[in-house]
């Protein structure tokens, strides 16, 4: 377990470096590096769709390493995303710029950021799976909740790195410092690989490969994929509900609400960084005490509670940030990092292990994961800005925009079944 964990710790971490370290290159550097010719404006556009490419060919990639995961076990496939994700972070910090090679500069980066994203398309499914099968039934919320973990290192280390090398002269950082981060990236890689290759495989994934082996004559007569995903319909449906509202929230606040603060309200962006800073290391106590809480209490209650909570929350937070007090801002920013953020996710860890059967576990965990992904993580801040551009001085707009995420998930989690201590072994989705 405690391999598993660092190993999964590690992976997760990798994915979200990943993701903040090329969103930070994208916003500051990439522009001028990859397409000097364009108007600034286009550049960062331009940067930016790179960047949205990777989310969605990750769905494919969800499926395809998916089906490999269910058929050839959890560890063959966390091997194989790590090692793309890692190599594609690296390959970014040594690609050649637009003044040394043309068209092939931004070409090459579009093949690393999809590289990068249909291998990250199954890292987080797998990822929880490994942890949470592996883990005793009564501590699989706790277990679980190192995923959750996971995505704070992550940020927070890139966060940290692109902070470091920021403290370089501007120069010396738009001619090869921007490589660093990512070229330092191989190290976090090796150790993960390292941890991976030297893991054990799930031990429901091996009693579930053992009981297919011994009833050759129902695994010979499985359906196929698209009969198994028809005839889980409603798990689908539910399952997406609690994944848009839990993948909405991370993306509204620390992308839509950041923006919405330094240009709308005009407000300096520190006030929103502080208090993302703040809110990402306490939730290094909450992650883990909501994990302990859903092995107490069920997973549902602690879901509920999360988001009724931040659905509750939106309306005195904006309240709040426009009073234009840095103190109020960076405060409403330190509740939304902290716990309401984190907090559904790391329910979702657990649940979603629980509530797929095990024939398709992973390849739909991922779909759902993924799918969710371009509606939520996607969409949701384009539609917020949206709201903003076509709306009046009124926030009450924002506020609706921002409380229907919510909501979506709290409908959603009302008919999904409790699942603590399930048999993870049964076939056949809880509901």
């Amino acid at each position: 377990m405690r391999r598993t964990s660092w190993s999964t710790w590690l992976g997760t971490s990798m994915e979200y470096y990943d993701l903040t370290l090329y969103g930070l290159a994208a916003a500051l550097v990439f522009g001028p590096q990859f397409f000097p010719e364009q108007d600034p404006a286009v550049a960062l556009l331009s940067s930016f769709a790179i960047y949205g490419s990777g989310f969605l060919i990750r769905p494919l990639g969800g499926i395809y390493f998916g089906y490999l995961g269910d058929k050839l076990g959890r560890k063959f496939v966390l091997v194989v995303t790590i090692a793309m994700m890692g190599i594609g972070t690296a390959a970014i910090g040594l690609l050649p710029t637009y003044a040394q090679a043309g068209l092939w500069a931004p070409a090459l980066l579009v093949v690393l950021r999809l590289v990068q994203g249909f291998g990250s398309g199954a890292e987080l499914a797998g990822a929880s799976l490994l942890m949470v099968e592996s883990a005793p039934t009564h501590k699989r919320g706790l277990f679980g909740a190192i995923v959750g973990l996971g995505t704070n290192s992550g940020t927070l280390l890139a966060t940290a790195s692109w902070t470091a090398i920021s403290l370089l002269p501007q120069d010396v950082l738009m001619d090869w410092g921007w490589r660093i981060p990512f070229v330092a990236s191989i190290i976090t890689t090796a150790v993960a690989m390292y941890l991976r290759v030297a893991v054990k495989e799930s031990p429901v994934f091996v009693e579930i490969r053992q009981n297919r082996a011994e009833n050759v004559a129902a695994t010979k007569a499985q359906t196929s994929l698209w009969a198994d995903v028809k005839a889980s319909k409603r798990t689908f449906i539910v399952t997406l509900a609690i994944r848009i509202a839990e993948n909405s929230g991370p993306y509204l606040i620390k992308t839509f609400l950041v923006g919405y603060v330094a240009a709308t309200i005009g407000i300096h962006g520190s006030a929103a960084t502080t208090g993302i800073l703040i809110g990402t290391l306490l939730g290094f106590a909450v992650i883990p005490l909501t994990g302990h809480l859903t092995d107490r209490f069920g997973r549902k209650p602690v879901y509920l509670f999360w988001t009724i909570f931040q659905f509750l929350f939106i309306v005195p937070a904006l309240a709040l940030i426009h009073t234009e007090n840095a103190f109020w801002i960076s405060a409403v920013f330190v509740v939304f990092i902290c716990g309401s953020t984190p907090g559904p996710f790391v329910v979702e860890t657990s649940w979603f292990v629980e509530i797929f059967g095990a024939k398709r576990r992973y390849t739909f965990m991922s779909l759902v994961k993924e799918v969710g992904s371009i509606f939520a993580g996607g969409l949701a801040p384009f539609i917020a800005a949206a709201v903003v551009a076509a709306s009046t001085d009124s926030w009450l707009p924002i506020a609706i925009v921002m409380m229907a995420y919510p909501l979506i998930g709290i409908i959603g989690a009302i008919f999904a079944p409790e699942t603590r201590g399930r048999d993870l072994t049964l076939e056949q989705d809880a509901f």
